[in-house]
């Protein structure tokens, strides 16, 4: 993801340089650590480990102008012998003032059989990572915007597997963090229609998001949609609260035939 104006990258990417925390964290991605398949089969397309990854076959639709640039992919999920889930994602970017807007949709299938998605908070879900810099040179000056305010720097929350207390089913998370100087704010809006338990983690050097359980079946698909705004400055509870109300309950459009 680019800033508001232009002049950087803000997110992380591809990246061999060892000194890159967690270089797999490729902006904003989307997998789990822990997936089951077919008789007791493994998968962690979240690390891409092992034999299991994600990969592109083909683009469904691409349309761009002067409101939005949007593109739907067929992906495929795969385990060491074959894909066992195959996925239609859709990224849309708007074109607004302000700031930016970016909407993620998917609609993860079975390839055959029952597909137990799962995870934890730090290795699964949908996820935002910052640029590596924040890691390097700011961690201690993020800063994580909640709906019961707004934290101290460098302040984190957690869901717990082992006490399985921690922040759930937030409609929202936002994170602002320093880049080059300047203070930007991520807004991370979670469709009420997405599956719960949601549950939510936190990093100072920049990686926050959420993750779910859910079993996929022949007839049985996983479909989610999220939502991300990014602009400069520190974003206050009710603005992001605000983002939240209009993705949950958007503008209604009618159009009437003229007499």
């Amino acid at each position: 993801m680019y800033s508001p104006n232009g002049d950087r990258i803000v997110t992380g990417g591809l990246n061999d340089d060892p000194k890159v925390h967690s270089p797999h964290h490729r902006g904003i991605f989307y997998g789990f650590n822990r997936i089951t398949y077919g008789e007791g089969k493994r998968a962690d397309t979240w690390h891409c480990i092992d034999g299991a990854f994600q990969q592109h076959e083909r683009f469904l639709a691409s349309e761009q102008g002067p409101v939005l640039g949007r593109h739907r992919a067929v992906i495929s999920w795969h385990g060491k012998d074959a894909a066992f889930a195959d996925e239609e994602r859709e990224l849309t970017v708007y074109n607004v003032s302000g700031g930016h807007w970016i909407e993620f949709a998917s609609r993860l299938r079975s390839a055959s059989g029952r597909v137990r998605i799962d995870g934890d908070p730090q290795h699964a879900g949908f996820q935002f990572r910052a640029h590596n810099d924040v890691d390097a040179y700011t961690t201690n000056e993020t800063i994580y915007v909640r709906p019961d305010g707004v934290g101290k720097p460098a302040e984190t929350r957690n869901w717990d597997p082992q006490t399985r207390r921690g922040p759930v089913n937030l409609p929202w998370n936002a994170m602002s963090f320093v880049l080059g100087g300047k203070r930007y704010t991520v807004a991370y809006l979670d469709h009420p229609g997405n599956p719960k338990e949601a549950r939510f983690s936190e990093r100072e050097y920049g990686r926050f998001g959420s993750y779910f359980e859910y079993t996929i079946e022949k007839d049985k698909s996983l479909t989610v949609n999220y939502r991300l705004w990014l602009q400069e400055g520190l974003m206050r509870p009710e603005e992001v609260a605000a983002l939240s109300n209009h993705f949950v309950e958007p503008v209604q459009v009618t159009v009437h035939e003229p007499r």
